[in-house]
């Protein structure tokens, strides 16, 4: 089981000072997590018929849905609203996840963005799984972006 917050027992309860759900996913929930970001609806459908609709609802959110973003915060997920924010970029996001005892996402945030550290320090620290979701991540960002940069495209939103 991996933590990204405190807690051994999925969604057992919430972090009263932020609000955030406290969450665990097994080895396997994270890399159909990471498919997931990729592409593959799928197991996107997958996750969120089947009690993790927040990793679901992750997949729209990283590629900047605001109705998919508003329903992390809403529900209590902004731990993964601020790796999205982490993996744009904000510092500050990135701090916030250490500070509120985050530490593998806020790397997750920081290989998202593109930089080796955050990458060499999931692999280091037994996070291999976590490693492979920053890279889906950090594919599908430098995607938004190379998208957004290129004129001869007409965005679909």
């Amino acid at each position: 089981m991996v933590r990204t917050a405190c807690s051994n027992k999925k969604h057992s309860k919430r972090n009263s000072d932020i609000g955030a759900m406290e969450v665990s996913y097994p080895p396997k929930i994270i890399l159909a997590w990471a498919e997931a970001v990729g592409g593959n609806g799928q197991i996107r459908d997958f996750l969120i018929k089947n009690g993790y609709p927040e990793l679901g609802i992750f997949t729209y959110a990283v590629r900047n849905k605001d109705d998919a973003r508003q329903w992390l915060m809403e529900k209590g997920y902004p731990h993964l609203m601020a790796l999205i924010n982490g993996a744009e970029g904000n510092q500050k996001a990135v701090k916030w996840l250490f500070d509120h005892q985050f530490g593998p996402l806020a790397y997750v945030a920081i290989a998202g963005d593109g930089y080796k550290d955050g990458l060499q320090w999931l692999i280091k620290n037994n996070h291999r799984e976590l490693a492979y979701l920053a890279q889906k991540v950090r594919e599908v960002k430098d995607g938004i972006e190379r998208d957004h940069n290129d004129y001869h495209k007409i965005s679909p939103d």
